[in-house]
């Protein structure tokens, strides 16, 4: 887990979201490879020493995205470095292309399918809640098995950016703008 992610980690538990704190164990450049994660409101905790912190519940998807890594490059909009982008289930199948073709944004896949491993680039994470907080990513791809998630995610980018998502498109609201749907998959804008 890169640890920059921590900022924009939340507590799996159900209440307000709050900031996590980190204890690095061992680290690999800026990635934490065994470590403490804990929640101070709540006391909910987790270690790993295999770069994959879990949150609890959740497993590693055995689907194939319906799409490319390039075809998400271009329904999210994402130009240029920085920021993080969160894949979960069978989404998280496309982040060693995403990384390569997005050199310098971190990515965050959330119970990928087994064979994509933590990097510089790419943080992976086990849980069975959406583990990121409200306003945090500068996008998201949702899984058709992302766990009933689609909510959660789309509320995780920041304003005026995008969510992808494989399956069923979140409703039109006041917060949410949905820009295309067609054969199981929807682009959506938060505002």
């Amino acid at each position: 887990m890169h640890i920059e992610l921590t900022d924009h980690l939340r507590c799996p538990q159900d209440h307000a979201e709050g900031f996590l704190v980190l204890l690095p164990e061992r680290m690999e450049g800026r990635r934490v490879v065994a470590g403490h994660l804990g929640c101070p409101a709540c006391g909910w905790n987790t270690a790993w020493r295999d770069g994959i912190p879990g949150f609890g519940g959740g497993a590693r998807s055995h689907e194939l995205p319906p799409c490319d890594a390039a075809a998400v490059v271009a329904l999210l909009g994402v130009v240029g470095p920085g920021g993080w982008l969160a894949l979960s289930g069978s989404a998280g199948a496309l982040a060693t292309e995403l990384a390569e073709q997005l050199p310098g944004v971190h990515l965050v896949a959330i119970n990928p399918p087994t064979g994509v491993n933590p990097t510089d680039a790419i943080s992976v994470i086990g849980s069975g809640r959406w583990p990121i907080k409200a306003h945090a990513m500068r996008g998201v791809v949702l899984g058709a098995d992302g766990g009933g998630w689609r909510d959660a995610g789309v509320q995780s980018v920041l304003p005026g950016l995008r969510a992808v998502g494989f399956g069923a498109p979140p409703a039109a609201s006041s917060g949410v703008e949905i820009l295309g749907v067609a054969d199981g998959l929807w682009v959506v804008r938060r505002r």
